[in-house]
């Protein structure tokens, strides 16, 4: 059971964290890993903070995934050592490149032969070099059936100082389109053949090699990996009202709860003004497929342990200015809260908002800062 936290602490708007869910989390996905396997390297850019870092290292992790070579280095500053840079090398970074390769394993993501001409040639430390295949996303990423470009780069791969070829790695950021566990089956499926494929052609001659996929949905629905080395899943550690419109998880998997401060009431229309806008929950839209609702969050009651649900249909942020948020809300919701009173708002996006906000609150009253 959590302790209470104290609503006296909160002024402006805060997002809470539920340790407690967040630690199940981690656990659930870090077992279904072990399960099938799998090397799990989760991706640390939804809550990109030490504190929860550690929580990960509590379950066994030792290999991260970042966004960006400044959270490389956070991370690395923390003791991580075995970091997955999942974002096209950005050329103009090669002195954070350096630094990073002579002080921890390193593996950047390439995807033309003038990026590995340029690390060849720029290079001082060894690091790991994953191809990006484009498995479906239509992101980036070299489509499949480019086999001769892919030959092309992994015979320039081979004949490197510096450059190691790790193996194939993809993104199915498309599932997040899925709106049942069939489609979000169907996709991992067909993306996973791509880089199964991949690994059958050319495991002969880099028998090292791996192949990295793991977005949330598919990493939480599925249960047979096989022919897969390794996961990087990341939103999972908080999920959102996305993940559960997808079917990735349950209402009650959300670690995470805006808790904002009603600053007006309007009986006419039924709405709660509260001081929580785009400048906290960013302006990612949810449109509920049943009834065509969209929807920049949902509404939820803290009490002393946390918070619990309302009827969200009709309890919802209707809309997000810059620092107001309107909150289209019941009669029953409607009176049962003043001006000054603090309301909880489940995210449309928890990485978002994560990244918008720069520090929690768990429900104990420990402030976690990140980057």
């Amino acid at each position: 059971m959590n302790k209470p936290f104290s609503k006296s602490q909160i002024t402006e708007p805060t997002l809470l964290l539920n340790q407690k869910i967040c630690l199940e989390n981690i656990g659930r996905m870090a077992e279904k890993a072990s399960k099938n396997g799998l090397i799990f390297r989760p991706h640390f850019k939804t809550h990109q903070s030490h504190q929860i870092g550690k929580w990960f290292r509590l379950a066994g992790v030792k290999k991260i995934t970042v966004s960006s070579l400044k959270m490389a280095e956070y991370f690395a500053e923390a003791g991580w050592k075995d970091i997955t840079v999942a974002f096209p090398v950005n050329i103009l970074e090669i002195e954070r490149i350096q630094r990073l390769a002579a002080a921890i394993q390193l593996n950047l993501l390439a995807e033309s032969l003038d990026t590995i001409n340029y690390l060849e040639k720029n290079l001082r430390s060894s690091v790991n070099l994953f191809l990006k295949i484009d498995i479906g996303y239509q992101r980036t990423g070299i489509h499949p059936d480019k086999k001769e470009k892919i030959q092309n780069l992994l015979n320039r791969i081979d004949t490197c100082t510096y450059l190691q070829f790790a193996g194939f790695i993809g993104h199915a950021g498309h599932s997040y389109k899925a709106r049942s566990k069939q489609e979000i089956a169907d996709i991992h499926t067909s993306s996973t053949d791509v880089l199964k494929e991949l690994k059958k052609e050319y495991q002969g001659k880099f028998p090292g090699m791996i192949i990295s996929t793991g977005d949330t949905p598919t990493c939480s629905v599925m249960d047979n990996f096989s022919g897969i080395d390794e996961i990087r899943p990341g939103n999972f550690v908080f999920y959102d009202l996305t993940q559960h419109a997808i079917g990735s998880c349950r209402l009650n998997d959300i670690a995470v709860a805006m808790a904002c401060p009603i600053v007006a009431k309007h009986a006419d229309r039924n709405e709660l003004i509260v001081y929580g806008g785009g400048v906290h929950f960013s302006k990612e839209k949810l449109t509920i497929p049943t009834d065509n609702q969209t929807l920049n969050g949902v509404v939820v009651h803290l009490n002393k342990t946390g918070w619990e649900f309302t009827n969200g249909g009709e309890n919802y942020v209707s809309k997000l200015s810059q620092e107001h948020g309107t909150l289209k809300v019941d009669q029953q919701v409607f009176d049962r809260y003043e001006v000054g009173d603090l309301i909880g708002v489940l995210p449309v996006h928890s990485c978002m908002t994560a990244n918008l906000m720069k520090s929690y609150r768990t429900l104990e009253g420990e402030l976690i800062a990140r980057l």
